[in-house]
């Protein structure tokens, strides 16, 4: 059989798998809390690997292979930079985001933060804020196609169709529990590509000469694609633009699509094996990157004209067995849906729950008892559903031609820089004000986005404009420091009934 057939064949099954777990998870679904955050539902293995998924994005299984393939050896350290970064975050933010989260009895990370600072225009600012992860969503649909396009043979509207309705389908039917389901079996075959990658490049597969080989073609093809610093790729061009990195996923685990899967972990025991094993699976994820670099080695500079978040798909196909590159191929979607399906709950819950229920349902329906409310906001959560996906999808269209990774740091970038200040220093400080975190969210949005859109043309800021991680870095800072320098003191918790 031809490889489409194969996809195909894989295609059906992968997708009778994800309505099967959203069925599942909607059996779960008997009120609007446990769509949107399905509290105290999983535990460790089950919700580490749902983490790591969704942590570990299109960006990850795409857009580094894409840009290993153009840029070389340097890019392994963007890879195995950033989840340290995630990390550092979450364990700075896990139990107060946790404990107080399940205080308040929040489903969204601006409602907690609205809540933690009792402050209602916190809630609202930060839930408009977090509608720029639509870019961060619209990175997953480009990538979700890209392997439609090359695997099934589709034309790029048609793959953009069909992977917005897989993932209306399931997660519509059972929010966050189908969003873990799915995810945590996705991250299991996800550390299994991963792994499998590692090993493929390591032994220089199908190349005579193994990994010396690899390296040898590396190096002819471009001398800089063996460098451990690349000055052609400003994002990994210095070690202070690894640092940058680093510091700038930092309040990435905060994200409202992860930083909710929080309080669905089973108990506050489980937290140290939970921690322990995501660390581990995110580590092992980027392994993948590797790929890039042995597709290089094969390919040549084929795809560098056609665009090298290809080099994955194209890598299998080229070396493995049909049968084996179209199931390989299908479940690198594993990735791409693993972090799409959470975005889409997390990003629905803006309108739901921080919009409605926060805010207009007590000016609107002051006579709605609190079951009339839950049901009204389920509804309203499974109608944001489409709202979000159908705008992530005009949004892909339009950015078909950025790379991936740098297409979802769009998104992340604006939402890290404002949330650093009250998310990371509010837990670490005390002292942290409602003034002082809402100054300093403002201030993070803003310098990121001017940086980023480099509306300044200075040649002090030509090399920072362009990176997403220094933007992200220098947002973040600023959103801490304009908190700390507006913070007197921090109100009480405060639990909401």
């Amino acid at each position: 059989m031809t490889l489409q057939v194969w996809a195909w064949i894989f295609f059906a099954l992968y997708s009778a798998c994800m309505l099967g777990l959203g069925y599942w998870g909607s059996r779960r679904v008997t009120q609007a809390d446990d769509y949107a955050v399905a509290r105290g539902s999983y535990g460790p293995l089950t919700l580490a690997l749902a983490f790591a998924a969704t942590n570990a994005s299109g960006a990850t299984f795409l857009g580094l292979p894409g840009l290993a393939y153009s840029h070389g050896v340097s890019i392994l350290l963007y890879a195995f930079a950033y989840p340290v970064g995630v990390y550092i975050g979450v364990l700075i933010c896990l139990q107060l985001v946790s404990d107080s989260g399940n205080q308040f009895g929040s489903r969204s990370i601006p409602e907690y933060l609205g809540d933690r600072f009792d402050s209602d225009r916190i809630r609202i600012i930060a839930a408009v804020m977090s509608l720029i992860l639509f870019f961060y969503l619209a990175g997953q649909l480009v990538a979700g196609l890209v392997m439609f396009e090359t695997m099934l043979g589709l034309p790029t509207g048609p793959a953009l169709i069909i992977t917005t309705l897989i993932l209306l389908s399931y997660v519509t039917l059972g929010g966050a529990h189908a969003d873990i389901l799915t995810d945590s079996v996705q991250g299991a075959v996800m550390v299994a590509i991963a792994i499998g990658v590692a090993v493929m490049f390591f032994a220089g597969f199908g190349l005579e000469g193994g990994l010396a080989e690899v390296m040898s073609r590396l190096t002819e093809l471009d001398s800089q694609n063996t460098q451990l610093f690349n000055p052609a790729a400003l994002i990994v061009a210095t070690p202070w633009a690894i640092a940058a990195i680093v510091i700038a996923h930092i309040p990435m685990g905060m994200l409202p699509h992860l930083g909710n899967k929080l309080w669905a972990l089973d108990s506050s025991e489980s937290r140290r094996r939970f921690l322990l094993l995501a660390f581990c699976f995110a580590m092992i994820l980027p392994a993948v990157t590797l790929g890039g670099l042995l597709a290089r080695a094969h390919l040549g500079d084929d795809l560098l004209a056609v665009g090298s978040n290809q080099a994955i798909p194209q890598l299998f196909i080229t070396v493995l067995p049909t049968a084996l590159a179209a199931f390989l191929c299908i479940a690198v979607l594993c990735a791409v849906m693993s972090t799409a399906d959470g975005l889409v709950v997390s990003s629905a819950q803006v309108f739901a729950n921080d919009l409605y229920r926060r805010t207009f349902a007590s000016k609107w329906s002051p006579a709605l008892t609190s079951e009339e409310l839950d049901r009204r906001v389920l509804a309203i959560s499974r109608w944001g559903t489409l709202i979000v996906l159908i705008s992530s999808a005009v949004m892909a269209w339009a950015l078909l031609d950025v790379n991936i990774a740098l297409l979802v740091w769009m998104g992340i970038g604006g939402i890290t820089s404002a949330f650093a200040g009250p998310l990371i220093l509010g837990s670490l400080w005390p002292g942290v004000t409602e003034r002082g975190a809402l100054l300093g969210m403002l201030a993070g949005f803003i310098v990121f986005g001017t940086l980023h859109a480099e509306i300044f043309n200075a040649d002090a800021l030509a090399s920072i404009g362009p990176n997403p991680f220094a933007c992200a870095t220098i947002g973040a800072l600023a959103s801490m420091a304009i908190t700390a320098a507006w913070s007197r003191g921090m109100p009480k918790l405060v639990r909401i009934s």
